[in-house]
């Protein structure tokens, strides 16, 4: 053990178990995960080599091995509940992605929730016994998030019962799925329907692509990957061409919307019922921010208490790195962040459960608030997090950049989270329209509930925001109840600017879709705004349930540098809304120093309570045992470069190259 990460350790003023059973959701939780770690990690099925060693044919090939494993070992372990199959896919698969991923949370729980009870009868039999692997292919190579663009066509054929599929154009080849490319034998695809001459928009249908014994593509079909990408390369993301590819009628599915045998439409009872899926996606994304986010500070703030260098005081040892203000003005708010996204996560989770429950009995009251908060808060903690993973990389000097250090590859498999289950601007847009719409509520004196109640104050409803000296500012820079209602009105001032630009625009004769484009600046800072609103609230509700003293002080400092770090990265809002002064936004700066000195002995231990196993972390940097260097040698030695001591372009191009001159 190193002695330097060992000193930290003892410095921490809390129980770092204590902590962790707070971040799993209770010390059952906590046992159970390492269980399952344990099977894992002890398991020799999952010895695997480095795939930073492998080519991109291997990775794929050591993916889908994997998978298979995992469905036995899943079933011999009597593993079934969703979370704990979460958790043990985590611990198989570690930074990298699934091969047979998009069968489990797309072409699974569609069939589940969209088949007919005929449907279900045939296809879920198939599908759980892996006859069947699916994907689900939705987005084109010239339409992503603007679903009503896409262009493939369904159109039925009554004279044989069947539908035609089509790619009409370039642009429709269905592009990106998932274990589309040689993994899958069957698709749900999205297109659009035309019966009785008329399109009724994009419906779901499930296409046989390959053969069930041979593997090879039916006819029609022309199937493949899309090729090297900046990560993801366990994953076969694929494209698929329809050319006149028939389906029978019962293909379509038809829990919802129906075609009958004479090309009938019959439409949905409710559009909204199609959300769920999305809003389970975008929830489980919010989760996966904070792990990434927790894993980077993890092997960041483990190695600047390992990492020696330079010199605070002339002719002094060199000091470890994180004793350096800016190594912590880098990391603490970074840690502060992962702990709030931690807990922004979890109550996603739980309130996703909750509305589930009531969709089921057949109340959707909650669902538009739900989808507005699930989309704005997966755009808000994923930007964030992206920008968090490179600073971290950053702070680890020239080793961030070695693949061994595991950044890297946090950061390329994470990375396209800001752009997949929607992109994240028009993630914020959608938000942004509740938001709009709330507001014009309250306006016309409708009271409102929920997260968005904030807008029906009164004082709100002014016309500008009045100058500093209009009003004194009472905001206690040390209480978080003071800092979380700065926040909601920040968050209710931008909510009204955009929705005053947007009524200034229409008042100069511009359209609806006009003055929504034009204002879609503020449209977006509005929404970013009120996750950070939540997601501060959100923090500052937990600390309520934690009554252990030392960690309820430690989290405290947390989510006061949080919010702190947070109003100086935005002051600009907070002082031209006259929520803040120039002296406050002085003394806020002033305190954050205050605040990282006093994290500082903590750290570590922080970071330990998010208790990610070496074999998990997969970082030669932020390994518990902070013996860097002679891990990161060995490591080194590995690589397929030193398998010989001489390498054969010598023979075939430096040797030669001297004889010529």
């Amino acid at each position: 053990m190193n002695p330097d990460i060992t000193r930290e350790r003892q410095n921490a003023t809390f129980d770092v178990e204590k902590l962790t059973h707070i971040l799993d959701g209770g010390n059952e939780k906590t046992k159970r995960r390492r269980e399952i770690e344990a099977m894992v990690f002890s398991d020799p099925d999952f010895k695997e080599e480095d795939p930073n060693f492998l080519s991109r044919s291997e990775r794929y090939d050591q993916a889908v091995k994997k998978s298979a494993q995992m469905i036995l070992k899943l079933r011999e372990y009597g593993i079934a509940d969703p979370e704990e199959i979460y958790c043990y896919k985590n611990m198989v698969l570690g930074h990298h992605h699934e091969a047979m991923g998009l069968h489990f949370v797309m072409f699974l729980p569609t069939l589940y929730s969209q088949c007919d009870p005929q449907q279900a009868r045939k296809w879920l039999p198939l599908a759980e016994s892996f006859q069947a692997v699916g994907t689900y292919a939705q987005t084109e190579m010239g339409h992503g998030t603007h679903l009503r663009g896409l262009e493939t066509t369904a159109t039925y054929d009554p004279a044989t019962q069947e539908f035609v599929l089509n790619s009409p154009t370039v642009s429709s080849i269905k592009w990106w799925p998932g274990g589309l490319g040689k993994t899958s034998n069957h698709a749900i695809v999205l297109a659009q329907l035309y019966t009785q001459g008329n399109c009724h928009g994009l419906h779901a249908f499930i296409v046989p692509i390959r053969d069930l014994d041979t593997h090879v593509p039916l006819p029609g079909i022309v199937v493949g990957d899309i090729g090297p990408k900046f990560g993801f390369s366990e994953v076969d993301n694929g494209f698929l061409k329809l050319e006149n590819v028939r389906i029978p009628r019962e293909n379509m599915l038809m829990k919802f919307a129906k075609v009958e045998a004479d090309g009938t439409y019959l439409k949905p009872p409710s559009a909204k019922l199609t959300y769920g899926t999305m809003v389970f996606i975008r929830s489980l994304i919010v989760g996966e921010s904070a792990r990434a986010l927790s894993k980077s500070c993890t092997i960041a703030i483990r190695y600047s208490s390992v990492r020696h260098q330079s010199e605070i005081r002339p002719g002094d040892p060199e000091p470890q790195i994180l004793d350096y203000q800016t190594q912590q003005y880098k990391l603490l708010p970074l840690l502060a962040m992962a702990y709030a996204f931690t807990f922004v996560g979890q109550y996603m989770r739980q309130t996703y459960h909750r509305i589930s429950g009531d969709i089921t009995e057949g109340d959707f009251s909650e669902l538009p608030e739900l989808h507005a908060l699930s989309a704005g808060l997966k755009a808000f903690t994923t930007w964030a997090t992206n920008s968090a993973i490179e600073v971290c990389r950053m702070s680890c000097g020239g080793h961030g950049y070695s693949r061994s250090s595991g950044l890297p590859d946090i950061y390329v498999e994470f990375t396209p989270t800001c752009t997949y289950e929607g992109e994240n601007t028009v993630m914020m847009l959608q938000t942004a329209r509740y938001l709009v719409k709330s507001y014009r509520q309250a306006q016309a004196g409708q009271q409102l509930s929920g997260i968005v109640s904030y807008l029906n104050d009164p004082k709100h409803q002014r016309v500008q925001p009045q100058p500093v000296a209009g009003r004194p500012t009472v905001v206690d820079i040390n209480d978080l109840a003071s800092l979380v209602e700065v926040f909601k009105q920040r968050a209710a001032i931008l909510v009204e600017l955009a929705a005053k630009s947007i009524q200034q625009e229409l008042h100069h004769g511009k359209s609806q879709e006009d003055a929504w484009n034009n204002s879609a600046i503020d449209l977006v800072r509005a929404s970013d705004a009120h996750c950070h609103y939540v997601v501060v609230k959100l923090f500052t509700d937990k600390l309520g349930e934690v009554s252990d003293t030392a960690i309820h002080s430690v989290l405290s400092t947390l989510a006061l540098l949080y919010a702190l770090h947070g109003i100086t990265k935005n002051s600009g809002d907070f002082l031209q809304a006259g929520l803040l002064n120039v002296p406050q936004v002085l003394q806020i700066s002033n305190r954050i120093k205050e605040l990282l000195s006093q994290l500082r002995p903590n750290a570590v231990a922080l970071v330990d309570a998010f208790d990610f196993h070496d074999k998990r972390l997969k970082s030669v940097l932020g390994r518990y045992d902070g013996n860097v260097y002679e891990n990161l040698f060995e490591w080194a030695r590995r690589s397929p470069l030193n398998s010989t001591e001489v390498h054969e372009s010598f023979h075939k191009y430096l040797k030669p190259l001297r004889a010529k001159l």
